[in-house]
């Protein structure tokens, strides 16, 4: 399908930005459209430091929290933090254990079995930690919508603090229905709409300033004791991680957040995170959002859907460096079967929805189920699938008569709204306006496939489906500079709400014929000149232009620059992400 490039209208003070921060108006153009205007907030986002951060008590219920949690250490309770299967949930829970084990607490942790159990918080699993002893029960990210659990906890007598960040949910008229507990969460407060500066705060992040509430709390100061100081760098670390992961907006606090943790993760004193990095051979790198995203989560992300995320939390708090390797290998055993059980479905997904004409012009939304699928994997294929097809996506997984479902959305479609306008034929839902989660009675699939097409119907223009591709700039080749890039550099890490820099350039030559590389040809190498400079470009992925570019001899590119080292010789490069050919 042809994407729209939607190309960002010159700035008129990029000039005067740029030469304040001595960049190249490109940077200046790029933070602009990050919504970066003045010097002040430009110098705060390209070198974020710890003191931007939003002090802990002004968090809902973090005070509260933490004070209710140094009660319930001093008096030898057992603590148990109960929390998620994926990266941001693994690393959470890894943050708050060793933040109460250094206080020498009881304390213990829970993460529910994704195939068995599903997401979020289970009234059997409260009975069974209850069971055990435990005296208080602390969730990371989940919760926010454990109604029946948490009354579950309150008649058994165990306390029960909520550490989230999902939308919680709402009544027929649109009322948010809450837990009765203590819940921490960003973008929500008992006593009204919360005022907290990031309602995008991840849920390692909520962990975070939980811990950092606590930390102060015991240290008796708003500076807290160097033991605890230490702690909270390596926690920076780990919180880096759930926050890249989790596809939070990397601006503000989340900037400092992802940025700082990331320049300290290669030297962390935790053997879990030594091991995770030696395992993915990026041992003595500089990390950025790239090596997080495609590297390192995806192997803490391995575990929770092919098998039981409680070795990823091993891993990160009770591992010694023997056991923690092994673990780390285990991790890379279970991503490349990952990788295998994902192909496999997608090529089922792809083939069913053209199968069934979901891909037809009138329907805006895709359902599909099946008995064969892995239910830990079919977010990732859901990704897939709402992307090549260009609509809102739920995969399900149908086993012994019950559904485990998770989406993806596109602009203009919250996904968590259309399960809630769809909760009739649900059991279970939960997540946000571009990623969710559900379960579902077998028998009640097809019900559900046609209210959800029904609802996107309803909510979705034609021009909603179309793929965009938002441009920062239209640059000439002799912009592209080895010190353009380390203006880029200075933005890193990129993400959610800090895509990486991507330029366009007005027409180009080919300069010599292009080739098709890679085992199969799908590759796209190409040379393209403006008549005073040339320039190499790759395109993954784009062999099929070959024949579109032998035929026009000219073309636009959308494209993200990088530098390519080779030989001894570094230059500048395009990455190619789409053309343009003469009509």
């Amino acid at each position: 399908m042809p994407k729209d490039w939607v190309i960002a209208p010159p700035w008129e003070a990029r000039d005067r930005l740029a030469m304040a921060l001595r960049v190249s108006p490109i940077v200046a153009q790029v933070l602009y459209n990050r919504g970066i205007c003045d010097e002040a907030a430009a110098r705060q986002f390209l070198s974020p430091k710890m003191g931007d951060m939003a002090a802990p008590e002004t968090l809902p219920g973090a005070i509260e929290a933490a004070d209710r949690i140094t009660s319930a250490i001093e008096a030898g309770r057992k603590i148990v933090i109960y929390g998620d299967y994926d990266v941001d949930g693994i690393t959470g829970v890894a943050i708050l254990w060793h933040c109460l084990k250094l206080a020498g607490a009881n304390v213990e942790f829970y993460v529910p079995r994704r195939l068995e159990e599903g997401y979020g918080v289970n009234a059997e699993a409260i009975e069974s930690i209850a069971d055990d002893g435990a005296g208080m029960i602390v969730t990371v990210d989940c919760g926010v919508t454990a109604i029946e659990p948490a009354a579950r906890a309150r008649e058994l007598g165990v306390e029960f603090i909520i550490t989230d960040h999902h939308n919680a949910h709402t009544d027929e008229n649109g009322v948010v229905q809450l837990p009765d507990a203590i819940i921490v969460h960003p973008a929500l407060a008992r006593n009204g709409a919360s005022s907290y500066p990031n309602p995008n705060l991840s849920g390692a992040g909520v962990a975070l300033k939980l811990a950092w509430a606590i930390a102060q709390k015991l240290s008796n100061s708003q500076k807290v004791s160097p033991a605890y100081r230490d702690f909270l760098i390596d926690a920076m670390g780990l919180a880096a991680l759930g926050t890249i992961a989790d596809v939070v907006p990397l601006l503000g606090e989340n900037r400092v957040i992802a940025q700082n943790g990331l320049r300290g993760l290669p030297s962390s004193r935790l053997a879990g995170i030594k091991a995770l990095i030696q395992s993915a051979n990026l041992t003595g790198q500089t990390l950025g959002g790239y090596e997080i995203g495609f590297k390192l989560a995806p192997r803490l992300n391995a575990i929770g859907r092919m098998g039981h995320a409680l070795l990823a939390v091993e891993m990160l708090t009770r591992a010694d460096e023997a056991e923690a390797v092994r673990i780390a290998k285990n991790l890379n055993q279970h991503n490349a079967d990952r990788q295998r059980v994902q192909s496999r479905i997608a090529r089922e997904a792809r083939d069913m929805v053209i199968a069934e004409g979901q891909n037809a012009d009138g329907v805006r939304g895709i359902v599909l189920a099946s008995g064969e699928w892995h239910a830990g994997v079919i977010g990732i294929v859901a990704s897939k699938v709402m992307e090549e097809f260009g609509r809102p996506t739920v995969m399900i997984a149908l086993e012994n008569g019950v559904g485990q479902g998770s989406g993806r959305s596109i602009r203009n479609f919250a996904l968590h709204e259309a399960f809630a306008h769809c909760r009739e034929h649900l059991i279970s839902y939960g997540g946000h306006a571009m990623a969710a989660g559900l379960r579902i009675e077998s028998s009640k699939v097809e019900e559900f496939r046609a209210a959800f097409q029904n609802r996107a119907g309803q909510l979705l223009t034609p021009g909603d489906l179309r793929a965009r591709l938002m441009i920062d700039d239209v640059v000439s080749l002799a912009d592209l500079t080895e010190q353009l890039l380390a203006d880029f550099n200075r933005m890193e890490p990129f993400g959610a709400g800090n895509a990486a820099p991507r330029l366009a350039t007005d027409w180009l030559h080919l300069a010599a014929e292009p080739k098709t590389v890679g085992a199969s040809g799908t590759h796209l190498q190409v040379q393209l000149t403006d008549g005073h400079q040339t320039c190499r470009g790759i395109g993954f992925g784009m062999g099929r232009h070959a024949d579109d570019l032998r035929n026009h001899r000219r073309c636009r590119v959308a494209f993200q620059p990088k530098v390519n080292e080779w030989m001894g010789k570094r230059s500048v490069e395009m990455q190619i992400l789409d053309f343009r050919f003469p009509d």
